[in-house]
């Protein structure tokens, strides 16, 4: 029994962590697409201070990220979790009464600072829960169930949304921070088991903090490529390439929901199908590979500018391009979160999984910007040129990454047990 406890996960405290994954993407997606229209129309406050709040939110996960990541190594997941919660809760719930800018920017700032707490202490617990042989497996049912918590809540959300009634937008917000509170409720008193580690992650010694994640050569050549591969696909999803497709294309906003839903569906049908793939493969294959896909995403976005007046054919295109995304982040979903558990030693798994979050954050954040102002200016092959050149990078870097990675962490490592050869903890740059 315990043997089969081992491979399959820790049983219970994962699922409820799944749970908590779940109800923390059901949040995000009720409320996040309405942020902006609650501040700009329901409020009346205009889109200046709209930008300012998704500004705010922004920077909190910057301030609070560097804090997340040690007390998680301190004090464990649980109560981050629960603090991150409690952040988040609060500052939705306030976010919803408040009337004026400088209440709604104290409550977007508590509202992302607590969103962006929960992620990697979600992320560390995923990692306490699993095995090396049931990791990726346990990563990729999180996206799936991110990505289905974030779609439900959307379409929820959107039944409850009405712009010319403001209780309609408080009720959201207030149900979101009921949400919050389940999280707290069913992940956050969930036991932890403790991780099965490495021999890498078994090591004591060393540097501590962001100084032993910056000494990590592998581990700083994997946020290059994240920071890359999230200002790439996940900065442009629903910025550059939804501005290109409404504007350039001419793509109507129904079309434009087709195609994220059609980006939803591949990733639930292929994410299993996916892990089953990747287990035989090393990961910086897997990456790479995903980089391939999106060269073909890029590509028929390409197609669908230069046939634009030809609407059906265009419209394709565009949704090709969003199922094309949801095939690579397929792909990446098993990958990069167990390659980052298993860099890092077991003392600083909260801080290798928030510098994760923050090269994340930050990629997301400068994405959008980037993507909508080379679309905006009317410059869209210089765009799309910019973000096939970023995605062939993508490609090399994650070949150029895997002599960084032991056997192990690359997932190179035979089926057969072996004794290991010494390992340093950290390879520290020159």
């Amino acid at each position: 029994m315990k043997q089969q406890r081992q491979q399959r996960g820790a049983g219970g405290p994962l699922r409820r962590v799944q749970i908590g994954n779940a109800l923390s993407a059901f949040g995000s997606g009720f409320t996040m697409p309405y942020m902006f229209v609650y501040v700009d129309q329901v409020r009346g406050l205009g889109s200046l201070a709209a930008g300012m709040v998704f500004t705010v939110f922004a920077l909190a996960a910057l301030a609070v990220l560097p804090f997340t990541g040690r007390g998680i190594d301190r004090h464990g997941p649980r109560p981050v979790l629960l603090v991150g919660a409690a952040l988040a809760s609060t500052g939705a719930f306030a976010f919803g009464h408040a009337t004026g800018t400088p209440a709604l920017l104290v409550s977007s700032f508590l509202f992302g600072a607590g969103v962006t707490t929960c992620q990697p202490a979600l992320a560390t617990m995923i990692v306490r829960c699993s095995t090396a042989a049931t990791r990726s497996h346990a990563f990729a049912l999180q996206f799936t169930l991110v990505n289905l918590g974030m779609g439900i809540g959307a379409l929820v959300g959107g039944q409850i949304v009405n712009v010319a009634d403001p209780a309609s937008l408080t009720r959201l917000f207030t149900i979101e921070a009921i949400t919050f509170l389940g999280l707290a409720l069913v992940t956050g008193t969930a036991r932890m088991p403790k991780a099965q580690l490495s021999v890498v992650q078994r090591q004591g010694d060393g540097p501590t903090g962001l100084r032993a994640l910056l000494a990590d050569k592998a581990m700083v050549r994997l946020s290059i490529l994240a920071g890359l591969i999230f200002f790439t696909c996940y900065g442009q999803f629903e910025s550059g390439v939804a501005a290109f497709a409404t504007d350039t294309v001419g793509t109507a906003p129904s079309t434009l929901g087709l195609a994220i839903g059609a980006n939803a569906v591949t990733i639930v049908v292929l994410q299993m199908f996916m892990v089953r793939i990747t287990a035989r493969r090393r990961r910086t294959t897997a990456m790479a590979a995903a980089g391939v896909v999106w060269l073909g995403a890029w590509a028929m976005a390409l197609v669908a500018g230069l046939i634009r007046t030809e609407t059906m054919a265009a419209t394709v295109a565009i949704v090709s391009i969003y199922a094309l995304f949801g095939v690579g982040e397929s792909l990446l979903a098993p990958t990069m979160g167990p390659m980052v558990a298993d860099l890092a030693p077991a003392r600083l798994l909260g801080t290798y999984n928030s510098g994760y979050a923050l090269v994340k954050q930050i990629a997301i954040a400068v994405g959008p910007a980037v993507g909508v102002l080379l679309v905006g200016s009317g410059t869209w092959p210089l765009y799309l040129a910019a973000m096939a050149g970023s995605t062939l990078l993508i490609v090399l870097l994650a070949l150029r990454l895997r002599p960084y990675l032991t056997a192990e962490q690359d997932n190179a490592a035979p089926a057969v047990v072996r004794t290991p050869a010494p390992v340093r903890e950290l390879q520290t740059a020159a």
